[in-house]
């Protein structure tokens, strides 16, 4: 009798699941219906008088859009809809004119989508495919050709993307531009390598981000959004501290790397911006890609809900600085086993890289590691540095530039060095360098011969990550500067490399002082 029983609460318990799944399904159905029949109605109600729709804008300032609680915006009672075509809901849904606040976009506020949303079919993005037409191209764009096939979160330029919003606030730029990408592929070729085919190896960057224009021309002419993510291109540099070495003999003229007494050196440039595919970033920290995707949510002030409304789109372009980088010799050669390699890893700092603060070696160590770099070049192999847009460890100038007040107003000794940083950021280094070898990756890179950093941070990733370094090599002493000795000897003892083995103790650290603003006013 009792199994009876529990047969028949279990087909009750089916009935009720199979009538909720049939209410549900009903529901979907019918907004479905009436999303098709509000865009129809956008279509139908489109005026082609586009002379007329901005008249109309430049005399109207009253009224504005009302967004719903499901994060679309009821139409204002003063618009209208650019012309827009009956068979592209989404285009007619995402052109029309907002004219009562002058917005070029349109009235209906998309604040995010959803996996299976009526008029969201992302191209299909296989990450780690060796075959980039199989891959895919990466789409962020919101523009009308693109919004509904979008298989990214965020937008191209890094943190240049609001700057490019105020252009189209202002009216200095069309909201639907898409750059014209003729004659914009690089002028060498890097890649592919089979480091390309390992979606483990390169989780922060698309290593085909160089050659969109070329491999997906086809789609880009059809109308889609598709961007670089990443530019090539050669160049000139001139550096006074290269010049130096070029007068000094330290560095010979060869006309083909340094071409004259000027000390003038050819160079080819890689600017990359990060593309993060979420699974590898989250798997590459050993944390789990949910945390990964409500922590930058949380963190950027909800800037990017589908981080969290579309887990079925894995890839993300961040608001954040992305890296550049220089060649020196032939670009093969860096991927060529057989040939000798200079590698310098280089963290922003615009105090001593561009304007020459004493208070720390990145200055220096970067002009050392360019010399050594060019010296490698001209002897048959190849030199890189790597610049990553870390400002101030990650953590910023104004982090910065407040540590160092806290530093000299308390005497600023190296056993405190550290200690500063945290108090002010909570954290005494935010550049985390798992990411870093990935461009390392791109560029077929397998083994390093002279490494010109001290960092066992960069070092421990570099080679965690299957790349060999034969030697590390420190900055010289002479090329130290007196306020810097702080930072370096406190790096030192918090595990960077020293060529000569001598690790300072807290004794030697506390006798290792800065000059401090007293000092520097009794002196001037």
């Amino acid at each position: 009798m009792s199994t009876a029983n529990e047969q028949g609460a279990a087909l009750s318990q089916q009935a009720i699941l199979e009538a909720i799944l049939d209410t549900v399904k009903g529901l979907r159905l019918d907004y479905d219906t009436l999303n098709t029949k509000m865009n129809r109605l956008e279509a139908l109600t489109s005026t082609p008088n586009l002379a007329a729709v901005e008249s109309r804008r430049e005399r109207t300032n009253t009224g504005s859009p009302t967004v719903s609680d499901s994060g679309m915006a009821l139409h204002s009672p003063d618009s209208a809809v650019a012309p827009t075509s009956p068979k592209s809901p989404t285009t007619s849904m995402s052109t029309r004119q907002s004219l009562s606040t002058g917005s070029p976009y349109t009235s209906r506020v998309v604040l995010t989508t959803y996996p299976g949303q009526a008029g969201i079919k992302p191209t299909k993005l296989d990450w780690g495919n060796p075959d980039p037409k199989q891959r895919g191209p990466v789409i962020a764009s919101r523009n009308p050709t693109s919004i509904g096939l979008r298989n990214a979160i965020g937008a191209h330029g890094g943190s240049y993307c609001i700057y490019h919003a105020l252009s189209v606030a202002i009216g200095a730029l069309p909201a639907t531009h898409r750059p014209d990408l003729e004659n914009t592929e690089p002028p060498v070729k890097i890649g592919p390598h089979p480091q390309w085919a390992d979606p483990t190896k390169l989780v922060s960057m698309d290593p085909f981000g160089h050659l969109v224009q070329q491999l997906f021309k086809a789609e880009i002419d059809s109308g889609l959004d598709i961007r670089p993510s990443i530019a090539v291109t050669k160049a000139h540099m001139q550096l006074p501290e290269i010049a130096e070495a070029v007068r000094k003999g330290r560095l010979p003229i060869d006309g083909k790397i340094v071409i004259n007494d000027q000390g003038d050196i050819k160079v080819t440039k890689a600017a990359v911006e990060p593309v993060w595919y979420l699974p590898g970033v989250a798997a590459r920290f050993g944390i789990d890609e949910a945390v990964l995707r409500r922590c930058i949510f949380e963190d950027t002030g909800g800037m990017y809900p589908e981080l969290i409304t579309r887990p079925d789109l894995k890839v993300f372009l961040p608001p954040i600085g992305g890296l550049t980088v220089y060649i020196f010799g032939p670009v093969e050669n860096m991927s060529d086993p057989s040939k000798k390699l200079t590698l310098r890893v280089h963290d922003e700092c615009n105090g001593s890289d561009v304007f020459g603060s004493d208070i720390c070696t990145c200055r220096p160590y970067l002009m050392y590691g360019i010399e050594e770099a060019v010296k490698t070049a001209q002897q048959g192999g190849s030199g890189v540095i790597v610049y990553f847009r870390k400002e101030g460890r990650a953590l910023g100038e104004i982090t910065k530039y407040l540590v160092y007040n806290a530093r000299k107003r308390s005497q600023d000794k190296a056993s405190e060095y550290f200690q500063r940083t945290e108090n002010v950021a909570g954290v005494k280094d935010a550049r985390f360098q798992a990411l870093m070898p990935d461009v390392l990756h791109w560029l077929g890179i397998t083994k390093i011969d002279r490494m010109m950093s001290m960092s066992n941070m960069k070092y421990d990733a570099i080679v965690n990550a299957g790349i060999t370094i034969k030697e590390r090599c420190a900055i010289p002493d002479e090329l130290i500067p007196p306020d810097s000795r702080v930072e370096i000897d406190a790096k030192i003892a918090a595990g960077y490399f020293t060529a000569s083995g001598k690790v300072p103790d807290e004794k030697d650290l506390q006798a290792v002082q800065g000059r401090t603003w007293e000092w520097d006013e009794i002196q001037h």
